[in-house]
């Protein structure tokens, strides 16, 4: 008697939900694995540009077509750049990242106080825009130091914590082919390539675009309306 009325609870739960199961299972996770995905940001290692409890929008295929689920690049159009805001795998501990290119395959990186050499010339820094000090959690505030950076072409913020025990020296060291080196925007609380290593391509997956969400997760996960929708760069 258990066993029939089993049986017809899971004939009437498959009945009236095979439609959303079957749509999810081939269409929202092959989406999600290949073509387009979003993250939530649990650290401050991108501040200020991506800040704690942000959801991020990932163009998967920004540089590749992988087979859903797996690392099976079916096609592949270009590579990072410089300045690019990637999604990788550790290769430390396989744990997905968000950072930024700082160095290509066959750069020099090198870093000196807290100042970044590509190719032995410094990258430019210039003022920052206010805005950038507002919306940091507060924990922050007040204590960190911020500025523009130019990598290539492409500016975007940078912040050091000078109280913060960090490593601002390192190399110079050569990129390797088919590798790259990548760095957190918040450099002085940021595990990156410094500490790991140099990211394969292989391991890179997609590409950060915008903002969708964002809730101050430091702060009784109030709304950040303003970035709601914004882009990334």
């Amino acid at each position: 008697m258990k066993t029939e009325r089993i049986r017809k609870f899971v004939h009437r739960f498959w009945k009236e939900w095979r439609i959303t199961f079957l749509f999810i299972v081939f269409v929202v996770i092959p989406v999600k694995s290949s073509l387009a995905d979003w993250n939530w940001v649990p650290t401050g290692s991108m501040n200020p540009t991506i800040l704690e409890g942000d959801l991020i929008y990932v163009n998967k295929v920004a540089y590749d077509l992988r087979f859903p689920l797996t690392q099976y690049r079916l096609a592949k159009w270009s590579d990072p750049e410089t300045g690019d805001i990637v999604i990788c795998f550790s290769p430390d501990d396989g744990i997905r990242l968000v950072k930024r290119v700082v160095g290509l395959p066959g750069d020099t990186v090198e870093m000196r106080d807290n100042t970044l050499f590509l190719n032995g010339k410094a990258v430019a820094y210039t003022q920052i825009d206010p805005k950038y000090a507002e919306q940091l959690p507060a924990k922050v505030k007040g204590k960190c130091v911020l500025a523009m950076e130019d990598l290539d072409g492409t500016a975007h913020a940078v912040m050091s914590v000078p109280s913060v025990a960090a490593v601002r020296n390192f190399g110079p060291v050569a990129v390797p082919q088919d590798s790259y080196f990548v760095m957190g925007d918040n450099r002085d609380n940021s595990k990156d390539s410094r500490y790991f290593g140099f990211v394969e391509r292989e391991s890179i997956v997609g590409r950060a675009r915008g903002v969708i969400g964002s809730f101050d997760i430091t702060d009784k996960c109030q709304p950040r309306l303003k970035r709601f929708f914004s882009s990334l760069r």
